[in-house]
């Protein structure tokens, strides 16, 4: 028999939907309290206010994504079989969770609203993040240093990566406009993770040696 969900998980829950909607500033905590069926009173006997709710939504998000692609930058292979693997579970994650990219793209402009007096949750939400990067980050730098991977900027390849993930399944109706296609299909999920797979592969692989086909 499945657990209730507790108070606290269904104002994230809620919250979560609505802030991927609209934004920090498009979103009232009495929205919040109606839309999980709790009076005000029992959104702020789990959260101070807005800000620190808004990041314990973004440090959740981070910390199922972390969950998700820890494993594949930790596995006992090769950079490149680690970086394409973190591909496919970035993806995979961000097609079953469909409110995450377009929360996590609004992120990046939306922590300025409290950036003068940031809540305590906001450090947990970096921590997750700086975290998350570095693993890749370290994938990258190892791929170059052993010749696997050309020799390219870490930060611009990990930026591109990032495009091409987050902002993609962000993209709503212009990213479908684009492709012609729903973009959370199973097949379009499918045609993205071969797309950005081949990306890598065109873009950062390192160039074959003449000298071992002759």
């Amino acid at each position: 028999m499945q657990e209730p969900v507790s108070s606290r998980e269904k104002i994230l829950d809620v919250a979560e939907a609505l802030f991927a909607r609209r934004g920090y500033t498009g979103v009232g905590l009495r929205e919040v309290a109606d839309a999980a069926g709790l009076g005000k009173s029992s959104l702020f006997h789990h959260f101070r206010g807005k800000a620190p709710l808004y990041c314990e939504v973004l440090a959740r998000v981070l910390t199922r994504i972390e969950e998700r692609v820890a494993p594949s930058l930790a596995q006992p292979a090769g950079p490149k079989q680690r970086l394409e693997s973190f591909v496919s579970a970035l993806i995979d994650h961000l097609a079953e969770q469909p409110t995450t990219a377009r929360l996590l793209l609004r992120a990046l402009f939306e922590e300025e609203e409290f950036a003068d007096d940031p809540p305590a949750e906001a450090e947990r939400a970096e921590e997750i993040l700086a975290a998350i990067v570095s693993g890749v980050q370290a994938v990258l730098r190892e791929g170059m240093e052993s010749g696997v991977f050309r020799r390219a900027s870490v930060g611009h390849t990990l930026q591109t990566l990032i495009g091409a993930t987050v902002y993609h399944f962000a993209s709503a109706e212009v990213g479908e406009g684009i492709l012609g296609r729903p973009l959370f299909s199973a097949e379009a999920v499918a045609a993205r993770k071969a797309e950005v797979i081949a990306l890598l592969e065109h873009g950062i692989a390192a160039p074959a040696d003449p000298r071992q086909s002759s």
